[in-house]
């Protein structure tokens, strides 16, 4: 990658970039504007709390100067650069400044990348989150209704290794799990396998701001993307009504199909995991995907 851009350079990527974002963001903007609500999407932008604004600031990357970019002097964890009236995003002044954030991104990511993936957890999170429930997260009807929804927690294996999937099990639910979860450990039990920890490579490359290239950042949003699709296919909700198909999980080929999207979902993640170091650091470490 090189060090430095010319203004037109730059200018012309931050307007591809920008032209991206807008048509991956279209449709949540035009139901937002509706006051419309999708109980599939909307998580994109409500759970990890960015606007498609955030998502269309393109950055270059950590130590690559822009040249002739005076305006970007004033944006945040930006430093003057060896050209005049130059600015490139520093990673010393962001570590410094967000000393507890970047350590804590940089052990989920290499310590994420350095496990093997788990995939026998078959998306039973959703389960348990409305196992032996009288209300549901989701206003959307349980596709076996609750009593079939319970039958299936109660019939598998809880194997959820995500906190901020298991701190929404139901209290029934949670001596299910293989594990008890804590935010303090989560690092230790992330995999690459857990459909969450890929949507969560979105989430480490926003709040590193300007040290993720933008290309980066839509990449991982893509990824955040089509992960939640089968989430909430494998999910217990009927969401027919928004025309999704459910991955039946309680069938051995609804089972099957979930774990072939969730291998290539590792596949795709532990490639960005890679980058997002390479980016910031400079130091990726080797993805362990398999299992």
């Amino acid at each position: 990658m090189s060090t430095s851009l010319a203004r037109a350079d730059w200018l012309e990527r931050e307007r591809a970039h920008q032209a991206r974002a807008d048509a991956l963001t279209a449709a949540h903007r035009e139901r937002s504007a509706r006051d419309e609500k999708h109980p599939v999407w909307d998580f994109l932008f409500t759970y990890y709390s960015y606007k498609p604004a955030q998502l269309r600031r393109w950055h270059p990357g950590a130590g690559v100067e822009l040249h002739e970019a005076p305006e970007r002097l004033s944006w945040r964890w930006y430093s003057p650069g060896a050209s005049d009236e130059g600015a490139v995003p520093d990673a010393e002044r962001f570590a410094t400044d967000k000393a507890d954030l970047a350590g804590l991104i940089e052990r989920m990511l290499r310590r994420t990348a350095s496990r093997p993936g788990q995939f026998g957890c078959f998306g039973l999170h959703e389960w348990a989150m409305v196992y032996r429930a009288d209300e549901h997260r989701h206003g959307v009807p349980l596709r076996l209704g609750q009593a079939g929804t319970d039958a299936v927690v109660e019939n598998h294996d809880l194997r959820c290794t995500h906190f901020d999937a298991f701190r929404f099990f139901t209290p029934d639910a949670v001596p299910r799990n293989r594990t008890s979860l804590t935010r303090d450990d989560q690092s230790l039990f992330e995999q690459p396998g857990c459909l969450h920890a890929g949507m969560d490579l979105y989430k480490w490359a926003l709040k590193l701001g300007p040290l993720v290239p933008g290309e980066l950042l839509l990449d991982a949003f893509e990824l955040a993307r089509d992960i939640r699709l089968l989430d909430m296919q494998a999910a217990p909700y009927d969401l027919s009504d928004w025309h999704v198909v459910p991955v039946q999980i309680e069938t051995a080929e609804g089972k099957a199909e979930y774990v072939r999207q969730q291998r290539g979902f590792a596949e795709r993640g532990a490639r960005l995991r890679g980058e997002l170091l390479q980016a910031w650091i400079g130091s990726p470490r080797p993805a362990a995907v398999g299992g």
